[in-house]
């Protein structure tokens, strides 16, 4: 089915095309249309073209009025003040609208497609091998699995990259340490759990690393183990593999918690490009992009100076002979450009790596490998706080686990859903699959409802809380009107645009109407947050119309089936902003 035009969009046209005809030389102008509480829209345009045009406001605005084409949809317009035009939809419009979109049989009520789609390449929830992942890993994975959901569902192509931490030093420490016990990550009794895996990795590092601090020979032997590993000996490979594969099984539980899914084809780390290194440091050389510097290859930047306000550079290769992160990030752009065409690479990285980022894409640029056809884009989030407004810890000072993070959510949940069911509606499993759903829904909705680039404060009481800015009160919304239409029976939602609408029920369908527009805004700008204002708004709405429209005991049986339909459309529009968002949506709680 084709999109649904929304009245946003027809308004404006209609205002667009009697400015032109009032004002033949403003050519295709903007009328400056939005949403007003004098009236559905208003049009602020017309003042900034009459005083180009050295004409008075209030009479251009008398003239567009004469001019536009009101047909069914615009009820009522008026000039106010200096030459403000005021906008009142018919009734009949709204809900015809609504009922286009609930027609939709591709299931997208009526939203459009992106005319231009390209291919995002997006790196998001990238942990570190043989590490457990702490609350500062929460916000790569939850807004970025928001993001590619987002640009999916707007028809861009995205290929999806988890550019885990798999090579490195550490390694031959641990290598080292499993060759001398070689059966310390053997699964003796078949599969284990993600826990069971992360106590392997814990305990062997533990091991390890006391061993090396406290042992020169074995040092050494670890030592030389890099150089293996870095060389490609197959046995060190080998075992370097055994601690990737059993990290994979921690991580994957702890996403499969997160409600998250991770494609092991994705996951690639920064092993994988390995074999461009030496190419990439060559063609940076070559092109005079990178230049020697007391040994190292280094890019050097006009606008980056250090305290000193000597030059700092992005060392790409150092003095000896290693490489940086800077060498591995650069190979991956190379591979993202010309392996997998990509037109926009996009990375949600913590802002402290903001400058890092800045100086590689620089140096891509400079490289030829980003241009005007290919951009790179740093989504840049900001900490994780505690309820003191300082970088969330334990009462010891320890880094957050983010697997006790998520369980005290699903247990805070839980409590909030048994205490609910009153009447006892719910089963034992039940409960606990609402509670995993709120709980988990909670912390994602509490991390996206936040502009991307700030901090926000972890707080379990206010997420799972039903008053407020919370999915839980999103979730109930949904939950309540299933239940509204399971009250129904027999009668079924129909759209009636006959139909006179209450001032809650307008508000509510002109708020369901701009939810494509919504999605495109949230999609431009990678920013999650915006949908999730949308929705939360979008819930207050609803609540109003709950409070002021009685549904089931409306005054006409027809009146019963439109605002039955609004309640329809208006679950329907929640639940596919809420699964965007990753978050599930219960039929009951």
């Amino acid at each position: 089915m084709a999109s649904v035009t929304s009245l946003t969009a027809s308004v404006h046209q209609r205002l667009a095309d009697a400015l032109s005809a009032a004002l033949p030389e403003a050519g295709a102008a903007d009328p400056l249309l939005r949403r007003s509480d004098r009236a559905d829209f208003q049009a602020n345009g017309i003042l900034a073209l009459a005083k180009k045009a050295k004409a008075n406001p209030r009479e251009l605005a008398a003239q567009v009025v004469a001019r536009v084409e009101s047909g069914d949809v615009i009820k009522e317009i008026e000039v106010s003040g200096p030459g403000f035009l005021n906008l009142t939809i018919t009734d009949g419009a709204i809900t015809e609208n609504l009922a286009a979109r609930a027609a939709d049989t591709e299931g997208r009520l009526g939203v459009p497609r992106a005319e231009h789609p390209g291919t995002t390449v997006i790196d998001y929830a990238q942990p570190n091998v043989a590490k457990e992942m702490h609350v500062g890993h929460l916000r790569s994975a939850v807004i970025g699995d928001a993001v590619v959901q987002i640009l999916e569902f707007t028809g861009e192509s995205v290929v999806r990259r988890h550019h885990i931490g798999d090579w490195g030093t550490q390694f031959g420490m641990l290598i080292q340490y499993l060759i001398e016990h070689p059966h310390e990550l053997d699964h003796k009794g078949g599969e284990v759990s993600g826990e069971e895996a992360m106590s392997n990795l814990n305990r062997l590092y533990k091991a390890s690393r006391a061993i090396f601090d406290s042992d020169e020979e074995f040092k050494t032997r670890a030592r030389r183990r890099v150089v293996d590993l870095q060389a490609g000996e197959p046995e060190t490979l080998a075992l370097w593999q055994k601690f990737v594969d059993e990290s994979k099984i921690y991580f994957y539980s702890v996403f499969d918690k997160l409600d998250m899914e991770i494609r092991d084809a994705d996951v690639v780390g920064e092993s994988g490009y390995n074999d461009m290194l030496d190419e990439t440091c060559r063609l940076l050389e070559e092109s005079g992009v990178a230049v020697r510097s007391e040994g190292a290859l280094c890019v050097f930047f006009d606008d980056v100076k250090g305290p000193d306000g000597n030059p700092v550079p992005l060392i790409v290769k150092k003095s000896d002979g290693g490489y940086g992160y800077a060498a591995t990030d650069l190979s991956a752009i190379r591979d993202r450009v010309f392996g997998l065409k990509a037109s926009t690479l996009l990375y949600v990285v913590d802002a402290r790596q903001s400058l890092h980022f800045k100086m590689v894409f620089e140096t891509a640029r400079r490289a030829g490998w980003l241009n005007d056809d290919v951009s790179a884009v740093q989504l840049a989030f900001g900490t994780v706080l505690g309820k003191d407004g300082k970088p969330f810890k334990t009462r010891e000072g320890e880094t957050v686990r983010l697997v006790d993070l998520l369980d005290e959510a699903v247990e805070r949940a839980t409590a909030v859903v048994r205490e609910k069911d009153v009447q006892g509606q719910l089963s034992e499993q039940e409960i606990a699959e609402r509670g995993t759903q709120v709980g988990i829904g909670a912390v994602k909705y509490a991390d996206l409802s936040t502009s991307a680039n700030r901090d926000y404060k972890f707080d379990l009481d206010q997420m799972v809380s039903l008053n407020g800015d919370t999915s839980v009160y999103l979730q109930y919304a949904y939950a309540r009107i299933q239940s509204i239409l399971r009250k129904a029976g027999e009668v079924r939602p129909a759209a009636h645009p006959e139909l006179e609408l209450a001032p809650a029920e307008r508000a509510l369908g002109l708020h369901i109407d701009q939810f494509a527009e919504t999605l495109a805004e949230t999609a431009a700008e990678y920013a999650p947050h915006k949908l999730a204002a949308y929705l939360y708004q979008l819930a207050s709405h609803y609540t109003t119309f709950y409070d002021k429209c009685p549904v089931l005991k409306a005054e006409t049986p027809a009146q019963v089936e439109n605002r039955l339909f609004y309640c329809d459309i208006t679950a329907r529009t929640l639940q596919q902003g809420m699964s965007l968002l990753g978050i599930r949506t219960p039929e009951r709680l």
